[in-house]
């Protein structure tokens, strides 16, 4: 397998090729390639346990879903989350998360991602290796 995210030019907006051996290790990977757009996850020390428990109608939704929850935790809460332990069965996902609080002296925010779309977004295995190309709403 490759890198485990790449960024990729979109008009107007930006995205990621994110890639995993299993679809746990794909969302987690697509977490933190677009957490690395946001700010320098390197300087984060995670020292706050959340959980995340979310269901949808497919793979595709549930990985909208769940990128944007962490973005509405880290907006809502001032709470960046940066490791990730999910269990994902069908379309259900179950993530035991840790972070930081955002602190505006240590963590800088490059840009604002609004949201995960839905713009081109498909779920790919081949050869036992999974991979999404998301685009994200800036």
């Amino acid at each position: 397998m490759g890198l485990p995210f790449e960024v990729i030019d979109h008009t107007a907006d930006i995205g990621i090729i994110a890639r995993g051996n299993d679809p746990a290790a794909l969302f987690s990977n697509a977490a933190a390639g677009m957490l690395s757009l946001l700010t320098d996850v390197n300087t984060l020390r995670p020292n706050i346990d959340r959980e995340i428990r979310l269901e949808a109608n497919d793979r595709e939704t549930l990985l909208v879903a769940w990128l944007n929850e962490i973005l509405y935790i880290i907006y809502t809460e001032k709470l960046i989350l940066c490791k990730f332990d999910i269990l994902i069965d069908g379309n259900r996902l179950a993530a035991k998360c840790a972070g930081q609080e955002l602190e505006p002296k240590d963590h800088r925010i490059g840009r604002e991602i609004k949201a995960a779309t839905y713009h081109d977004l498909e779920i790919v295995e081949r050869d036992g290796e999974y991979s999404a190309k998301i685009i994200f709403d800036i």
